[in-house]
């Protein structure tokens, strides 16, 4: 299983549930398509349309190679809603998989299992690098391996030999900046999250554990709740950065400096 981040094993834990979440995100937006009438719509398919309508708009204003959005503008609505879903299992009781466990004999690998594969570095820069490599295909398709490369040594201070290693050194540095701090703006928010989660579930064991600590099982519930609602704020808006990351640095790659 994984700690915050380990790039020597496999993190099983968190590859097992951002593989069922995709399948999941997968049929509900086929199943979206496959019932969807011109008529009056339900709500779930009413929620679709909005927010593919929303994802297209987006995509509309920042990718301006109408063929490309063709397979952007699913992409970046696969990435918002495969991230949303990953990011809601921070919602599961924090002690849920601990009874689990600990009911199969099992209790022993709770401690090192992971549930938000989101809050897994992992997870997150593996998504990232994933964007990486459909920005490089872009630079490639959009502007030639001639004319990228000729970007990556003339820009961005110009095209004089002597500037050309300073421009791909800079150019380089461009793209492992975007990558990582892409990957890590999403860890840290739902990492972060994860911990708040876990301190409010604490103060519950110590009011358990405290018969003086009369007020600490209504703090308790009280700061749970009030953090379980704000969390959805950050649930989607996070989902929604990723997103438009996404987006932007693909834009960026159809751009020529």
């Amino acid at each position: 299983m994984s700690g915050v981040i380990d790039f020597s094993v496999y993190n099983i834990d968190s590859i097992i549930w951002a593989v069922l979440l995709g399948l999941v995100g997968s049929l509900l937006l086929w199943k979206a398509a496959r019932t969807a009438t011109s008529g009056v719509p339900g709500r779930f398919q009413a929620a679709v349309e909005i927010l593919v309508e929303m994802v297209d708009n987006q995509a509309k204003g920042i990718v301006h190679n109408a063929q490309s959005r063709k397979l952007v503008a699913p992409l970046a609505l696969t990435v918002f809603v495969w991230i949303f879903l990953l990011n809601s299992m921070d919602f599961l009781p924090v002690d849920l998989f601990h009874g689990i466990f600990g009911a199969t004999g099992l209790d022993h690998t709770i401690h090192y299992f992971r549930v938000v594969p989101t809050a897994d570095l992992s997870t997150t820069l593996g998504m990232s690098v994933s964007v990486l490599l459909v920005c490089l295909f872009y630079n490639i398709k959009i502007k030639g391996a001639g004319g990228w490369f000729h970007e990556l040594i003339s820009a961005p201070f110009g095209g004089h030999p002597i500037l050309w290693p300073f421009n791909f050194i800079f150019q380089i540095i461009e793209f492992i900046a975007k990558t990582v701090s892409h990957g890590m703006r999403l860890f840290g928010n739902m990492y972060a999250g994860e911990l708040i989660f876990m301190l409010i579930a604490l103060m519950g064991g110590a009011a358990a554990a405290s018969l003086s600590g009369v007020l600490l099982p209504v703090g308790h519930i009280l700061a749970g709740s009030i953090w379980a609602i704000f969390h959805i704020l950050i649930v989607a808006l996070q989902a929604f950065i990723f997103m438009m990351l996404t987006l932007v640095y693909i834009g960026q790659a159809h751009d020529a400096h």
